[in-house]
C-alpha cells in the first residue's frame, strides 16, 4: 500500500470514528422473525418517522413492496401488472421490520479507486469501522453503470416460515447508466435483524427521477462518479 493511500485511510478512520458515533441507529422488528416466524404484519408505522433528517429502509408489511425513507420523505415501490414497477411518495405505511436513524448533517467522502461494487464497498467500510463500533447509516449519490434491484411481492394470504417462502413472488429489475441515490446501513451486530446473514450492509436504491426503487442486490460503478456520505 502506498504512503498516500495509507495516509488517506488513516486520516479517514480517525475522522469517521468520531462522525459515526454521533449517529444512533434504531430497529423495529427483525428480518429473522419475518422470514422464519412469519411475522408479516406491521411492527412500526412510518408516519411516526416522517420527519426531516430521518432516513430508513425496510419492506412493506406482508412483504408487498419496498420502503425508503429519505430526509423524512417516504417512498414505496411495488410490482404492478406484467411486472411493471410502481414508485410513489406516500404519507403512511407499515413495515414488519425497519432500520432508521436521524442524521442532521452529512460529510462527503471520495471513494478509493478499488471500490467499484457492493463487496468492495462493504470491505472498505469494514476496514474503516472500529471493531466495537455500533451500526451507522451511509449514503451514495451519483451515477452507476448498472445495478440489480428487487421488490418483494408476496402473494396475498401467503404464510411464511422460511426465507424461500418469504421470497416467493420476488421480482428482479436491472438498471443501466442511471443517476441514483443509495441509502445503506452497516453493522456487524445485526445480521438477520436488518441485514442478511452473510453481509454487514443493507441498501435500497432510488433513481434520480424517482421512477425506480428497490432493494439493492448488485451494483457496478466508477468511484469517480459516486460520492459516499457519512453522518457528521
Amino acid at each position: 500500500m502506498g504512503i498516500q493511500k495509507t495516509f488517506f485511510l488513516f486520516s479517514l478512520l480517525i475522522g469517521f470514528s468520531a462522525l459515526a458515533q454521533n449517529s444512533s441507529v434504531n430497529v423495529a422488528g427483525a428480518m429473522k422473525n419475518v422470514m422464519m416466524k412469519g411475522e408479516l404484519g406491521g411492527s412500526i408505522s412510518l408516519d411516526s418517522l416522517a420527519n426531516k433528517g430521518v432516513y430508513g429502509l425496510g419492506p412493506i408489511e406482508f412483504l408487498r413492496g419496498e420502503l425508503l425513507l429519505l430526509d423524512g420523505i417516504i417512498y414505496n415501490s411495488s410490482v404492478g401488472d406484467e411486472n411493471s414497477m410502481q414508485v410513489e411518495e406516500i404519507e403512511s405505511v407499515k413495515a414488519p421490520f425497519f432500520v432508521y436513524a436521524e442524521v442532521s448533517k452529512w460529510k462527503s467522502v471520495s471513494l478509493p479507486s478499488s471500490v467499484t461494487s457492493l463487496k468492495s464497498l462493504e470491505d472498505f467500510l469494514d476496514k474503516l469501522t472500529p471493531k466495537n463500533h455500533e451500526a451507522f447509516p451511509f449514503r451514495l449519490k451519483g451515477k452507476i453503470n448498472s445495478a440489480d434491484i428487487h421488490i418483494v411481492n408476496l402473494p396475498k394470504g401467503s404464510k411464511v416460515s422460511s426465507p424461500k417462502e418469504a421470497h416467493e413472488g420476488l421480482t428482479n429489475y436491472n438498471l443501466t447508466d442511471k443517476k441514483v441515490e443509495i441509502l445503506g446501513f452497516f453493522s456487524r451486530k445485526h445480521q438477520a435483524i436488518f441485514t442478511h446473514h452473510d453481509t454487514f450492509i443493507h441498501l435500497h436504491l432510488i433513481t434520480e427521477d424517482q421512477k425506480e426503487m428497490g432493494h439493492l442486490d448488485q451494483v457496478d460503478f466508477d468511484p469517480k462518479n459516486l460520492k459516499l456520505y457519512l453522518p457528521e
